[in-house]
């Protein structure tokens, strides 16, 4: 499927297994991200983050996005059966269906560096965030080490978005905080 410029990835449940016990974890902790939030993954995919997210964070809210309604349903029952409560919702990272300020925390585990216009993206971010917000992503360094070849000459370009200032760089994550 291709959806504006995105390629699906294939899902791998040794990734996923190693995703949720080793990656999400690590990614909270070096990236010391806030408890009691309002948290949004976009690109949720199917859903592995979203339990971890919830068990570690004890957000008020947590919703994932994605624009693939097989991964929305693989994300659904992968909430249940870890006993979960995070929202889905089918939207585009790019036109987002929420009001401004709405979250606190917004996690990408990658996926605005392998769509059309990152631009338009990372807008809908900074739209999104309340002011002191948190946006967590994936540093080149992860993108080119799970991707090398789909990653080659891809940027994120979050220093063109000026309403995300740097905030934390910890090798393979990195985060930004909304500005006012």
């Amino acid at each position: 499927m291709d959806q504006g410029g995105y390629r699906e990835f294939p899902i791998f449940e040794s990734r996923n297994f190693y995703q949720s016990r080793i990656e999400v974890p690590l990614f909270v902790r070096t990236l010391r991200l806030p408890r009691s939030a309002r948290i949004l993954e976009v690109g949720c995919g199917p859903g592995v983050a979203l339990p971890v997210l919830e068990r570690l964070l004890a957000p008020t809210r947590v919703v994932g996005v994605d624009i693939d309604d097989g991964l929305l349903r693989a994300a659904g029952r992968r909430i249940a059966e870890e006993g979960g409560s995070a929202e889905l919702m089918r939207a585009d990272v790019r036109d987002l269906p929420f009001a401004d300020g709405s979250f606190d925390v917004v996690v990408d585990f990658g996926t605005c560096y392998h769509i059309a216009r990152s631009d338009l993206a990372l807008d809908e971010i900074a739209r999104v965030l309340a002011v002191g917000g948190v946006f967590a992503t994936e540093a080149k360094l992860a993108q080119i080490l799970s991707h090398p070849i789909r990653t080659f000459g891809r940027k994120l370009g979050v220093e063109r978005c000026t309403r995300l200032a740097p905030r934390r760089h910890a090798g393979m994550w990195t985060s930004f905080r909304k500005v006012a």
